[in-house]
């Protein structure tokens, strides 16, 4: 058996320890906000913190896509939407005992730019009345190439953000009828030059490999369209197929989707168009350019990783705002409300829009370090005086088939990926996932590992 076949199992994407599934919601609101809190007056000064905003609209279903999204054409939610989103900041504010420092300031979806650039600096300019914000700080936002105007650009730049990521996912034709994500080169290429133009540092593309219909020819189109328009960065995301969580991606079936050996292919094909192309691995999916701050902060061993991805340095906490956002405390993490209507209602009601939580345990907090250790640095140093002798056999014994098949080495209990293992981090992540192995998983949860 091939190490592809072997490994292509479901997998955590671990973007969080424990991953949402294994939360155990004993958490209240009252008492994620007392973990907010006391993680805000030790950071709050010295890292700052981050805020993520989920804008949930659509105008149309991009049938690939796992995101908590709402399809509309009616712009006219915009504006209560935005009012709900700083009614909720205000209740983060009176827990705060001192003006909040800003690093992070991200805009996802959704579609962030199916807002107005008006709307968008009614809400910013809402949260940054309140606050300082850090220098140097770090403000992006998603934006559709189709409907991302020189408006919001300038708008959103002239607010602190110079960096954006576009929804590229594949310029195929083919591809794109079936996921329903339609965008020309010509509008992708209009889009980056404008954001360029403006002052824009960092552009993000977005790729998925292993969509409905791709082929190694189509993608290789891609690829050589993509590097023309040298991004700064490019993340190449593993198509995450969960039609038992969005019934979209029934629109197509298993049998349209290049598997295991045929989408490893496209992987690689990758791997070499970023490669002659100046590209350097980063952590898990993503890439960069030489001079780009999140290469360098990974040389630097600073990188880090959170709900949104991989980010150039650590904030202990972050605030999620809208319909569906995470929050992390470092000590716990909490999750809004997903349906609109409820969020809604609920902040008018002068109630934290809270659904769910997870309160870390001590165990919890020393396994997601070396889960960290490993998607940022390829690394981690871990022991049985740490761990304690139990777990620490059990982490080794997950580890020893690993170490046999060459994607981890260990020696004097520093663990090393191997060059081999990049390719296979989410597996070596689930030898350390403790709450994944002492519950049994019987139904489905995660997508496919490769």
């Amino acid at each position: 058996m091939n190490l592809i076949s072997k490994y292509n199992i479901p997998v955590p994407r671990y973007t969080s320890y424990p991953t949402v599934p294994f939360w155990d919601n004993q958490l209240t609101s009252e008492a994620w906000l007392k973990n907010v809190k006391q993680t805000f007056r030790s950071s709050n000064s010295k890292e700052g913190i981050n805020i993520y905003i989920h804008l949930p609209y659509c105008e149309s279903l991009c049938t690939y896509c796992a995101c908590n999204t709402r399809i509309t054409i009616n712009h006219a939610v915009e504006k209560p939407y935005i009012e709900a989103l700083l009614k909720e900041w205000e209740m983060y504010l009176s827990t705060f005992d001192e003006v909040p420092v800003i690093k992070e300031i991200h805009l996802g979806g959704g579609t962030p730019t199916f807002f107005s650039a008006e709307n968008l600096a009614v809400l910013l300019n809402g949260i940054l009345s309140t606050c300082k914000v850090s220098k140097p700080h770090f403000f992006s936002f998603e934006g559709h190439p189709s409907n991302t105007t020189v408006e919001h650009l300038t708008t959103l730049y002239q607010l602190g953000f110079d960096r954006v990521s576009f929804g590229i996912q594949d310029f195929d034709n083919k591809v794109q009828s079936a996921i329903n994500r339609h965008q020309t080169i010509e509008e992708v290429k209009q889009v980056v030059e404008s954001a360029r133009k403006i002052g824009y540092t960092s552009v993000n593309f977005d790729l998925v490999y292993g969509l409905p219909f791709q082929s190694k020819k189509s993608m290789e189109n891609t690829l050589k369209k993509v590097v023309e328009l040298k991004p700064e960065r490019i993340a190449f995301y593993s198509y995450a197929h969960v039609p038992w969580i969005k019934p979209g991606q029934r629109k197509f079936t298993e049998l349209d989707l290049p598997i295991e050996n045929e989408k490893r292919v496209l992987y690689e094909l990758g791997l070499q168009y970023f490669s002659e192309a100046g590209y350097h691995e980063v952590g898990m999916d993503h890439f960069a350019l030489t001079e780009d701050e999140l290469l360098q902060s990974s040389r630097k061993g600073l990188l880090h990783r959170n709900f949104m991805g991989y980010t150039a340095g650590k904030t202990s906490l972050m605030i999620g705002l809208g319909v569906s956002a995470i929050g992390d405390s470092w000590t716990a993490f909490a999750q809004n409300c997903k349906v609109v209507e409820e969020y809604i209602k609920l902040v008018h009601e002068d109630k934290l829009p809270f659904q769910r939580g997870h309160q870390l345990s001590a165990q919890d907090v020393f396994l997601r370090k070396h889960i960290l250790n490993i998607m940022c640095k390829d690394q981690t140093d871990f022991s049985a005086n740490e761990f304690g002798q139990c777990l620490y056999s059990k982490i080794k014994e997950r580890l020893s088939e690993l170490i046999t098949d060459g994607l981890v080495v260990i020696e004097n209990n520093h663990l090393r990926v191997t060059e081999t293992g990049k390719a296979f981090l989410r597996n070596i992540c689930l030898c350390f996932d403790e709450r994944y192995h002492e519950r049994e998983v019987k139904e489905k949860k995660f997508s496919q590992a490769i």
